[in-house]
């Protein structure tokens, strides 16, 4: 069953090999979406496009620049016509504690992850209350709800639960016009955004406290990505769904 036949769906930061863009895009294009991966390396984003087949595109874009992401959904409105999906996947992440935190690591933390959201979100929105349909994904994190205690910092925390506050708003003010948006809060999965910062000992340690027993995969986050994208959540919005394998049951 192909869920996204006909559907042009924007992924940002989804260069990475390993990441959650990239399981999220490949995803998408089997369920027959196109599919136009952003990052800041225009040849890994073109790479990374090509890997999914011919029709898909690869376009560099900071997500902390406004001009930047109106000029790429611009240029994409251009080749597509219409832009049906948006997953806002672009983060960074510091391991610092809350006395550690400078106003370099701040700005950089809450640019990529927040600002980029709603600047992404911004250059699609126009287009999508137009034609009355749209889906927006936001990525946040379980340790938005939980308060860190894996791998992010605080800062990290509060960005991605500045994620959630948008999220809902967005979906409140965006309903009226048919878009909807939702977020995914991630637990702790097994990325290049993590990978060689673990000890075996911290690894062990973290799995004692899901309850499935193991790390989740790109692959988990992406089947919800693929779930909030299509028709199956039609009256899902302003939703925070968990993939975190129980490791926070509210």
């Amino acid at each position: 069953m192909s869920l996204l036949k006909g559907k042009f769906a924007v992924v940002t930061g989804a260069a990475s090999a390993r990441g959650l863009g990239k399981a999220t895009a490949k995803l998408f294009a089997e369920h027959e979406a196109t599919v136009a991966i952003l990052d800041l390396d225009a040849e890994a984003a073109h790479n990374a496009a090509a890997d999914l087949g011919p029709d898909h595109v690869g376009l560099a874009c900071n997500v902390t620049d406004k001009a930047a992401c109106d000029a790429a959904i611009a240029e994409l409105l251009k080749r597509w016509g219409r832009v049906d999906i948006l997953v806002n996947n672009a983060g960074i992440t510091q391991p610092l504690k809350v006395m550690e935190i400078g106003p370099a690591n701040y700005d950089a933390v809450l640019d990529v992850n927040l600002r980029g959201t709603l600047y992404m979100s911004q250059a699609v929105i126009p287009g999508m209350r137009e034609q009355k349909s749209g889906s927006i994904v936001n990525l946040s994190s379980v340790s938005a709800q939980r308060g860190g205690g894996i791998f992010g910092g605080p800062h990290y925390s509060a960005a991605k639960a500045g994620i959630l506050g948008l999220t809902k708003a967005m979906a409140r003010e965006l309903a009226p016009a048919n878009v909807r948006v939702n977020a995914i809060c991630p637990g702790f999965i097994a990325t290049d955004i993590t990978a060689g910062k673990l000890t075996p000992d911290m690894l062990e340690k973290i799995v004692e406290g899901i309850p499935m027993g193991r790390p989740g995969e790109a692959s988990d986050v992406a089947g919800c990505a693929l779930f909030l994208a299509s028709e199956l959540s039609s009256y899902c919005t302003g939703t925070e769904v968990d993939v975190n394998g129980g490791s926070l049951i509210h």
